[in-house]
């Protein structure tokens, strides 16, 4: 196996999930488009790398090098850094530190790489610093909770928060879910149905879009991994 990888979800409003694995080898992979930001922190050969990676809306080829360690938290929706806007980032990335420090700097401070059983408390030191933020908009919107501001204004709020609109973030999370279902094995006219498309025409343009490959080649795989890619799109995202 070229990668070993572990995964929970987080009870943390801020983060979804921690990730964390090891490369036993040069592995190539097809990361998919994902409207999430994270923070990622890989170190090879004593050199820690600690970067921002913004939404991504494309599939993006990335290498990961023998002998590799990484950790990666994946933020919720509507959070965002207050140093480095997700805006800012999308289908890019910022290095905040390359060194063999064991720390890197943001929003003013310097801070200690977490560790995978710990980083929901190094999520709290970001948020008592103010440097790891959460847009009330959005969040209200996400959990389907009233609010008296315009379809404009809560367009923006998105945009502004999470780097993507409404429309852009259900599409990704549609066709990850779509994604995940086929690897659980369930088959492509189910697919169509349970994720909300028009046709399988309308599933693989989706899926060659957004995930690089066709539903056969999901299909195929039968991986569903430590968790699962993705859940069901929220009605909310869906309008």
């Amino acid at each position: 196996m070229s990668l070993l990888v572990q995964a929970r979800w987080s009870d943390s409003p801020y983060v979804e999930s921690i990730w964390r694995g090891s490369a036993q080898s040069d592995t190539s992979l097809l990361c998919a488009a994902d409207g999430r930001w994270k923070l990622l922190f890989a170190k090879l050969h004593g050199t820690m790398h600690v970067s921002v990676e913004g939404p991504m809306t494309r599939p993006i080829p990335m290498i990961h090098r023998e002998g590799t360690q990484w950790l990666v938290i994946k933020f919720e929706l509507g959070t965002f850094l207050r140093p480095v806007p997700a805006r800012s980032l999308l289908d890019g990335e910022a290095i905040l530190s390359q060194d063999r420090r064991n720390s890197f700097p943001l929003g003013g401070f310097t801070w200690q790489v977490p560790e995978y059983d710990n980083a929901e408390t190094f999520i709290d030191w970001l948020v008592r610093e103010e440097v790891l933020l959460s847009d009330p908009v959005v969040m209200a919107v996400r959990a389907s909770h009233p609010h008296q501001r315009s379809s404009r204004t809560v367009r923006h709020r998105f945009v502004q928060a999470a780097g993507l609109t409404q429309v852009s973030i259900r599409q990704i999370e549609r066709a990850r879910y779509a994604m995940s279902l086929l690897q659980q094995g369930v088959s492509i006219l189910d697919v169509v149905g349970q994720a909300g498309y028009a046709d399988q025409s309308h599933l693989t343009r989706s899926l060659g879009r957004f995930m690089g490959q066709t539903p056969a080649h999901f299909a195929r795989m039968h991986m569903p991994g430590p968790l699962p890619l993705a859940s069901p799109p929220t009605a909310l995202l869906s309008r």
